[in-house]
């Protein structure tokens, strides 16, 4: 092997030419992503587009451009915008681009995305400058839609598209949040005041409510207690006037046998024990009293009973009469209760088909 000084000078500048013509072919290759799309210039002339993967082109005369297809995030600055009503705000938004024709975005325009947020900028100034702030704070999606769309028509002719626009963030100045702040406190305020009112009211509504059921309750309470009482007494009286009916058939019954001397020792004793006592007496004589029953007999109040004979066994209905039943006394209290019959009619005919029944068996 040779030293290196023995090598000639026609072998270096063999090798060395060797080197520049594998730089030169190396500088030719272009790997293009698949996100991504080439435009190739050769000599100032534009050829064509340059699709994704492994490309030669012609060294040192050829430029090759790259385009990434993807979907950009672009900020718009925080910038400073007057409002309708004259309250300075500040507002930044994001804007979704994607570059869907890549000849337009490069010769149309110098730098579409310096353009396309420049023109975000204006644009939202003017949309929010037509705007109110409450507007503003509430309506954001208007907002968007709009921007979105004077975007989108603006950047077709580079050969991007706006795919979404969002405001990120409205930030009243100072003394303007200060005021909305004061304006919120007392709109909360306003409204638990009026929240306050309304159960108050509500409480106020259903305590009356509730008082007037009750006084309802107690009256009705108090009616059917004197309803109870007045049919308790009712059928008290009714069983105590049986019993004395009861008592005077039986006065009656046992005072048949008794003939004319036994009831004159009786009268003559009841006179004796009148006379004992210290208040002044009128007694009449027995003469007195044969007028005065026969003056009752001629006028037909009285009817005097026939005699019976001493000893003489009385039938229990004769004497006691007909004693009412349970079912009687249930179906009179029904009768009473019900508000198309009349009781006291009932009960009469009830008493007349009694006495109708007595003087049968007498």
């Amino acid at each position: 092997m040779l030293p290196v000084g023995a090598i000639p000078w026609t072998g270096l500048v063999t090798i060395f030419l060797i080197i520049v013509i594998v730089i030169i072919f190396a500088s030719g290759v272009v790997i293009v992503q698949p996100y991504e799309q080439g435009l190739q210039i050769r000599l100032g002339q534009y050829i064509g587009r340059m699709n994704p993967g492994f490309r030669w082109v012609i060294p040192l005369i050829t430029r090759v451009i790259k385009l990434d297809l993807r979907t950009e995030v672009m900020d718009v600055p925080r910038q400073e915008v007057i409002t309708k009503d004259n309250s300075p705000t500040n507002v930044d938004a994001i804007v979704y681009v994607r570059v869907i024709d890549p000849e337009k975005a490069y010769f149309e325009v110098m730098n579409y995305r310096a353009a396309t947020v420049a023109l975000a900028q204006t644009s939202l100034r003017g949309i929010i400058g037509d705007m109110e702030l409450d507007e503003v704070l509430y309506n954001r999606d208007i907002i968007n839609a709009r921007l979105r769309d004077i975007l989108d028509r603006e950047t077709d002719a580079w050969g991007v598209k706006v795919e979404r626009v969002e405001i990120k963030e409205v930030d009243p100045v100072g003394p303007v949040k200060q005021a909305m702040t004061e304006q919120t406190a007392a709109e909360r305020e306003r409204r638990a005041a009026i929240l306050r009112a309304d159960g108050e009211k509500r409480a106020a509504i259903l305590k009356a409510e509730g008082s007037r059921q009750s006084i309802i309750l107690e009256a009705e309470g108090e009616r059917q207690s004197k309803i109870l009482r007045a049919e308790g007494e009712r059928m008290s009286r009714i069983l105590q006037a049986q019993g004395e009916a009861q008592g005077l058939r039986i006065i009656s019954v046992g005072a048949r046998p008794l003939d004319k001397r036994a009831i004159t020792v009786l009268s003559l004793d009841a006179l004796k024990q009148m006379a004992e006592g210290q208040a002044t007496k009128i007694i009449f004589p027995f003469e007195l009293s044969t007028i005065v029953r026969q003056a009752a007999e001629y006028l037909g109040a009285t009817v005097e009973a026939p005699e019976v004979p001493e000893g003489t066994q009385m039938p229990s209905e004769d004497i006691l009469g007909e004693i009412p039943s349970k079912e009687e006394l249930r179906a009179v209290e029904e009768a009473a209760k019900a508000p198309d019959i009349d009781v006291e009619k009932e009960t009469r005919k009830k008493a007349q088909e009694l006495a109708k029944e007595e003087g049968e068996g007498l």
